[in-house]
């Protein structure tokens, strides 16, 4: 695999990856307005609140899967709620994909790229591949303190309220106001902001995104290189060249991002809960699962960007023809 640079952080909880399901959690009216803060933060909470209500549905179904594996790594997989993560990655990966069609093809969106698209975004397909990465990765590790832990309560809640927080930021509207109420947080430092923060140097989230991000840009040009795609003006160095140029870019909006999604997923937790979950995630335990769900998310995102790359360049030379 080639690698547009290699990860500084061991242990990482991002975008690609952070996301955990297991129990629903009633927030009830006494919990809401017990929250203090601004009408944005209210709003941004009532979306959490509703999006609550469709991890619900599933509760049941993961953690009797989780009871019924085989291994304590499969056990984990679907106890922290991966298949449902990979679920909201599909109609992520959907919306990215209408994106290259209207810029990168003279047709744009077309029922034949749908097509491919449903292919590449297959959750089935995504969800087994992840699968075998993860207990791939954990094989020979002891994951009974990853067990315990997110099999806890807390552990619970917090699979239930990254899973909500991810699905609520589908829609553009709460994604930007939650970023504008990260900004806020952050310019006037508030003690969650200060705790968010902690959890997000602790684990170095940033870095170990921004060449996760890296990496499947790199992927998905190279396939699309590879698959004999013209495009004017554009050589291979030049889109490599491309791809390193982003990395700023790409840093600023993760951490965007980031910040923006733990602050609207831990709302409703205590301080002392999010402490709690920053001191796990450095215990031998915490750094060995979220190593293995980093490696797991690597390896997908490669494998779709490549097949999107590839898939594209032939899109492209077809349309040329």
């Amino acid at each position: 695999m080639c690698h547009a640079a290699q990860r500084k952080g061991q242990n990482a909880l991002t975008k690609n990856c952070v996301g955990f399901a297991a129990k629903i959690v009633f927030v009830g009216a006494d919990t809401f307005h017990a929250l203090k803060g601004p009408a944005m933060f209210r709003r941004l909470f009532l979306s959490l609140v509703a999006a609550l209500g469709f991890t619900g549905a599933i509760t049941g179904a993961i953690t009797g899967a989780a009871l019924a594996q085989t291994s304590d790594a499969d056990a984990l997989f679907d106890l922290v709620g991966l298949p449902q993560i990979v679920a909201i990655m599909r109609d992520e990966g959907l919306d990215y994909g209408e994106t290259i069609a209207r810029d990168m093809f003279p047709a744009g969106m077309t029922p034949r790229w749908a097509a491919q698209l449903d292919r590449i975004y297959a959750t089935d397909t995504m969800v087994a591949q992840m699968r075998r990465a993860f207990v791939a990765a954990l094989d020979g590790q002891d994951v009974s303190g990853a067990l315990d832990f997110y099999g806890s309560d807390l552990g619970r809640r917090i699979v239930t309220l990254e899973i909500a927080a991810r699905a609520a930021m589908l829609d553009p509207t709460i994604d930007a106001t939650s970023k504008e109420f990260a900004v806020e947080q952050a310019q006037a430092d508030t003690p969650r902001y200060r705790l968010i923060s902690d959890f997000i140097v602790a684990n170095d989230l940033i870095e170990a995104n921004v060449v996760g991000g890296l990496n499947s840009n790199f992927a998905f040009i190279d396939a699309l290189v590879s698959g004999g795609a013209t495009l004017p003006g554009v050589t291979a160095d030049s889109l490599l060249a491309d791809v390193w140029a982003q990395e700023d870019a790409i840093r600023a909006s993760t951490a965007e991002w980031i910040t923006a999604f733990l602050l609207l997923a831990y709302a409703p937790l205590e301080d002392a809960e999010i402490a709690e979950l920053t001191s796990f995630s450095q215990t031998p335990a915490g750094r060995i699962m979220t190593q293995a769900v980093f490696t797991a998310f690597d390896e997908i995102f490669v494998l779709v960007a490549r097949d999107l790359g590839s898939a594209a360049s032939g899109f492209i030379i077809s349309q040329d023809l």
